[in-house]
């Protein structure tokens, strides 16, 4: 299937780049999560018409994820669990934790945007990327700790 994109999509392309992606992709996600049309001959005039008001809408969408990713610079998370002496936790940090704690912190971030690279099972020191547009990203620091005397 062929689209054309409506938004930068990492690893796929830019605005209006016309890609061939698998059907399922295209019709269960990037088509209703409006981020692409059908690459239909009526699709690719309209898109033309209207790319001036698209480009500027992407434009501003990254201005304001830039002003975020401004206010989480350098912010640290403390998180405190349960764990072993040898530091192994009973269970994982996941997702919905890190994105709790930045909300007790003071910072909305939807947990869509919160991207680890493995689960996290032992306590230390972990860094955690937070994509706020295809262009923004940046790191939050994450220290897992047994205890609150170790978070000090």
């Amino acid at each position: 299937m062929e689209v054309i994109l409506l938004e930068r999509i990492a690893r796929l392309g830019g605005v209006g780049d016309v890609v061939k992606v698998r059907d399922g992709y295209g019709r269960n996600f990037l088509i209703p999560e409006k981020k692409a049309l059908r690459a239909s001959e009526t699709n690719k005039k309209v898109f033309e018409e209207r790319r001036h008001i698209i480009e500027q809408q992407n434009a501003e969408a990254k201005a304001a994820a830039e002003v975020k990713a401004k206010k989480l610079e350098g912010v640290k998370i403390t998180l405190v669990r349960q764990a072993s002496q040898e530091g192994k936790l009973y269970g994982s940090v996941t997702v919905r934790d890190i994105a709790d704690a930045l909300e007790e912190a003071g910072h909305e971030v939807p947990r869509s945007q919160i991207v680890m690279s493995g689960t996290i099972k032992t306590t230390g020191e972990y860094t955690v990327r937070i994509t706020m547009h295809a262009e923004v990203i940046i790191q939050v620091a994450v220290n897992v700790v047994r205890l609150e005397t170790e978070a000090a």
